[in-house]
């Protein structure tokens, strides 16, 4: 996909100049979206390839700025993003009747979280979906506890997180003791790498996948959709939406590929398919039971 003319934001600085740069893209109408993404879609215009992105900049910003504990460059965070936006963007289906941000949160999360695993040799201990699930939100509980940033937790605090996070306490104690020492985790952001402040500069005030699912009540009964709208999939896409979404150890596209005798993009293109499926089956069925419980 070429993109020109974006904004720059270099290593050496210009937060709040870029900040003020992606603002000043308008965000797009309903129909004005659906109507650029048909014209990419069927077209491959450009032009209306840059609208899409640059419209959705300041989400990827949003998104950028809760992985800036990491000690990672924040320039990079941001472009990792907007890595992930364009593959959004290029693989959008308008049809389906989602928004672009919908759809486009995954793809950003996804390739700011593989861009921290790649930088932190600390993940090396483990890669199973439990471990990151671990990694990536124990800063986050341990300050929803009011635990200490640095040092040892106390038994009450391990076996809370351990509980919120579905992780076993051995391995909130090893992570713990692990992001603790690192030094470049705790070293502090430059000053214009932006504050607190800097996310109150983009709207977003849909809750994080993280605050959606944290109630475990509310968990369960989103399982519970799940399995049921998982009926509407083929015996190929549940085996292969199982494969990449539910399993503790999520297969490689490229061992799937191998399996199904296909391609690696073919697999991703039923992931995704899957997903999106699987996505309406259960926005369908939570519709129906909200409007038996009224």
């Amino acid at each position: 996909m070429a993109v020109s003319n974006l904004p720059i934001l270099s290593a050496d600085g210009g937060l709040s100049r870029y900040l003020q740069e992606i603002r000043k893209f308008p965000m797009l109408e309903p129909n004005e979206e659906f109507m650029l993404a048909k014209r990419y879609k069927e077209h491959a215009d450009p032009d209306a390839a840059q609208r899409l992105i640059t419209s959705h900049l300041r989400l990827v910003a949003k998104i950028a700025m809760g992985y800036r504990g990491y000690g990672l460059p924040i320039s990079e965070v941001i472009s990792e993003g907007n890595v992930g936006l364009m593959h959004a963007v290029k693989r959008f289906e308008p049809d389906k009747g989602f928004r672009l941000a919908t759809y486009a949160m995954w793809w950003i999360r996804a390739a700011i979280q593989e861009y921290v695993l790649r930088s932190w040799s600390l993940v090396k201990i483990g890669t199973t979906a439990a471990q990151k699930r671990l990694f990536f939100n124990l800063r986050k509980v341990k300050g929803q506890i009011a635990a200490l940033e640095d040092g040892a937790l106390h038994p009450d605090q391990i076996k809370q997180i351990a509980t919120t996070l579905k992780v076993t306490e051995n391995d909130v104690v090893s992570m713990n003791a692990r992001l603790s020492g690192d030094a470049s985790l705790n070293s502090p952001m430059r000053a214009d790498e932006g504050t607190s402040e800097w996310q109150d500069w983009l709207v977003d005030d849909t809750p994080s996948a993280e605050t959606t699912l944290g109630d475990s009540e509310e968990y369960k009964e989103r399982m519970g959709l799940l399995t049921n709208a998982m009926d509407v999939l083929n015996e190929r896409e549940k085996a292969i939406f199982q494969a990449r979404r539910l399993q503790e150890n999520p297969s490689t596209l490229e061992e799937l590929a191998q399996q199904y005798e296909v391609s690696r993009e073919r697999i991703r293109q039923i992931e995704v398919r899957a997903f999106e499926k699987v996505q309406d089956a259960v926005k369908d069925a939570a519709g129906q039971q909200a409007g038996a419980d009224a």
